[in-house]
């Protein structure tokens, strides 16, 4: 029964899924759409917890800093609610090149380091360019995003995809609305 529930179920919800691309994916948005099939795990991450400071174009998290346009208003309130800063994707990175790295000489390096998430510290980035994912939502309480981030330090850019879930969104909440009442639950680098 269990079996036949579950069949009915994944059904439903795949032909709501396919029933909304109206128009060809490009390569790019099928590659993304892949990597959700196939990558995706589900976590809830937490609030930033300590002080947040918000001046002019900038968000300080404690003592890291990230640099956003002002005209970028999913960007703001992303980062004023504390969803995504930079000891998240410090942790992240330190935690995806532990999980993906083969070399074990390497993993033993990192861990007799006096502070090894050194290596991976994220500070001084600038978030812009956000677009969500709308081929990807089909609950009104999920959407998900791409942006873009970019290492002053290194001037490196990197595209992360994540996943915000809002439990009380409706149909006509507007987009600052959403992430105000939204926990982050998926964030990786494309």
């Amino acid at each position: 029964m269990k079996f036949l529930f579950s069949i009915g179920l994944s059904l439903l919800l795949s032909s709501n899924f396919l029933a909304q691309k109206n128009e060809k994916l490009s390569t790019k948005d099928a590659a993304i759409v892949e990597h959700f099939k196939n990558d995706y795990k589900k976590k809830n991450y937490k609030k930033f917890a300590g002080k947040i400071v918000v001046k002019d174009n900038l968000v300080q998290f404690d003592d890291k800093t990230v640099y956003y346009d002002k005209a970028d208003k999913i960007t703001a309130s992303i980062l004023k609610e504390g969803l995504i800063y930079p000891q998240l994707l410090t942790d992240f990175q330190m935690q995806k090149f532990l999980d993906e790295t083969t070399d074990k000489t390497q993993k033993r390096f990192l861990k007799l380091q006096k502070d090894p998430k050194a290596s991976f510290d994220v500070n001084n980035i600038k978030m812009s360019n956000p677009s969500e994912l709308t081929f990807l939502n089909s609950d009104i309480r999920i959407k998900r995003f791409k942006i873009s981030l970019k290492d002053l330090r290194l001037n490196s850019t990197k595209i992360y995809l994540f996943e915000l879930m809002n439990n009380k969104a409706t149909k006509d909440i507007s987009m600052e609305e959403f992430i105000k009442g939204s926990k982050l639950t998926y964030i990786d680098i494309e």
